[in-house]
């Protein structure tokens, strides 16, 4: 089965309001940018990825909680981050019961991820694979 199979299948299976606001998170998240990749990892959790990993997605008892890899990294000018993680690299975003998915914002951030992930890849690349990008230019 594939990835979006299992996390349609995931998303189906929570009846309640953290299904719709799940669902919602996730359009808003592949909104954002036409390569981000969707894989299910760590028994069952939605991951989004594009240069490396962006967002991870859970449903909680009261909260459907999305975790941000290098959130502490990145800018919030419309202050989504509200979770109690507050460490050196994730920062998450936790939605109760009533709340509306920001989807503007919720884009911005994750172009921001997607933006950070590509700036930090190029860190990585070796002088002359970057010197040979430079030269197609």
């Amino acid at each position: 089965m594939k990835p979006s199979e299992q996390i349609d299948r995931l998303i189906a299976g929570i009846t309640d309001w953290r299904g719709k606001t799940f669902a919602s998170v996730r359009k808003a998240v592949l909104a954002a940018d036409r390569e981000i990749v969707e894989e299910f990892k760590w028994m069952g959790s939605p991951v989004w990825s594009r240069d490396g990993m962006i967002a991870v997605a859970n449903a909680h008892k009261g909260k459907v909680k999305l975790t941000f890899a290098y959130g502490a990294r990145l800018a919030d000018p419309d202050g989504l981050f509200n979770a109690d993680d507050r460490g050196n690299t994730r920062r998450a975003i936790d939605f109760a019961e009533g709340d509306k998915v920001n989807e503007r914002a919720l884009k911005n951030l994750v172009r921001a991820a997607i933006e950070y992930n590509q700036a930090k890849s190029k860190k990585k690349a070796p002088a002359g694979a970057r010197a040979k990008v430079r030269k197609r230019a």
